[in-house]
């Protein structure tokens, strides 16, 4: 049976150009980058490549990249360095989300149960959206950082991370800045420099790289405490021998998104998302995702879209259907082949409603029902009329069995 994988957001497939470098490095340029002979020299040059390949990705110097093992890490150095590194006598207040990722959210919580931070937990409006004036408004004097997601994981929405960085560069205090933008890195604009941010992460395996490589933008200057000691590694802030092969993946899976953006022809910023990237791929992938929006709206009653319409990424859309359980729907897609999911892969094995539609005001039964379609420069047009063709089919059947009908 052909799969038609629309679950990007947990993970993308590897590019074939991505194994095969990936591949090369394992049989060819194994060495430790720590070892001085020639074969570990090979490997570190391979380290020392990605790092500048990363740092002209991002938009900053060489040395303000640290590799780590993927989102989740990345995000405890920059909250956990932070706060280790504070020397202030009062404890130390974080601003972030309610919809964050839970690699950002259940870290401030422990760092609050343990009594090292006070936290503030925004809520966004019902688009899921938060406001730089909330922000503003959370501020106390003992504020060291606001970490905020770029977009988040289960509905798409874009947060306006260059305006709460506006507002923060603009105050007598100085407070650090942290976005996850491990969804955002293929299409999005995101220099530190455009974003005002002082620390930003990304993934490989959400941009068709390998799992296992994750990278941490610390802006130079920015306290940092390590959090895994032993050796000298990414400038004594992480201990550990560099994975060389996923760097060299993560490098190939940058090197194929800049020659798409230098392909395109319409590469430019969108007046009503100025921080997309609207690559010739990333209009594609739009106008798929809105046919899968319009038709599963307009075939399926009482089907809702969950999150802003106009601030979403190109390939995320997260829609609710009353009376129907999103788990089952998942397993019937699944049986005719079609992978989708209810939200973030790091929290599928729960039974509690989405703490992202939650926190956006949706109540438990529209929450219990939602569905998370996330495209990739793989997808097809054909593949989403396959989608819109078996979907309305699965959900009256479920309905039709749903005792709340």
């Amino acid at each position: 049976m052909e799969k038609i994988y629309l679950d990007n957001a947990a993970t993308t497939r590897v590019a074939p150009e991505v194994r095969e470098i990936m591949n090369d490095v394992y049989d060819h340029h194994f060495g430790n980058p720590s070892s001085i002979h020639s074969v570990g020299q090979d490997a570190k040059r391979i380290v020392d490549d990605g790092r500048r390949l990363a740092s002209f990705f991002v938009g900053c110097k060489p040395d303000e990249i640290i590799f780590t093992s993927g989102g989740s890490e990345s995000d405890n150095l920059a909250i956990r360095g932070v706060v280790g590194a504070h020397q202030g006598k009062a404890i130390p207040h974080i601003i972030t989300s309610a919809t964050e990722h839970h690699a950002v959210l259940h870290t401030v919580e422990e760092l609050e149960k343990e009594g090292k931070v006070t936290a503030t937990y925004l809520r966004p409006d019902s688009e899921g959206v938060i406001s730089p004036d909330q922000v503003k408004e959370a501020i106390t004097p003992n504020t060291i950082l606001v970490s905020i997601i770029y977009v988040n994981n289960e509905t798409g929405v874009v947060l306006p991370i260059r305006e709460i960085g506006l507002m923060l560069e603009k105050l007598d205090q100085k407070i650090y800045f942290h976005t996850d933008a491990v969804q955002a890195a293929e299409f999005f604009q995101i220099a530190p420099e455009y974003l005002k941010v002082d620390l930003l992460t990304f993934t490989a395996h959400k941009i068709h790289g390998p799992k296992g490589i994750g990278v941490l933008y610390a802006k130079k200057g920015t306290p940092l405490k390590h959090q895994i000691t032993g050796g000298d590694q990414e400038f004594r802030l992480r201990a550990g021998t560099e994975n060389v092969a996923a760097i060299a993946g993560l490098s190939k899976a940058i090197d194929l998104i800049l020659h798409e953006r230098g392909d395109s022809g319409n590469l430019g910023l969108e007046a009503n998302l100025p921080e997309l990237m609207t690559t010739n791929e990333a209009v594609r992938i739009m106008k798929l995702r809105d046919k899968l929006i319009e038709g599963t709206i307009n075939s399926i009653p009482d089907s809702i879209l969950n999150g802003s319409q106009i601030r979403r990424a190109p390939g995320i859309a997260n829609i609710s259907f009353m009376n129907a359980e999103g788990e089952a729907v998942i397993l019937n897609l699944d049986f005719l082949g079609i992978q989708v999911s209810s939200g973030s892969a790091c929290t599928s094995r729960s039974l509690d409603p989405s703490h992202v539609l939650s926190a956006m005001g949706i109540p438990p039964e529209k929450a219990h029902g939602s569905i998370r379609f996330s495209l990739s420069k793989e997808t097809t047009e054909a593949e989403i009329d396959k989608v819109l063709e078996a979907l309305p089919k699965i959900i009256t059947k479920l309905r039709d069995m749903s005792p709340f009908n």
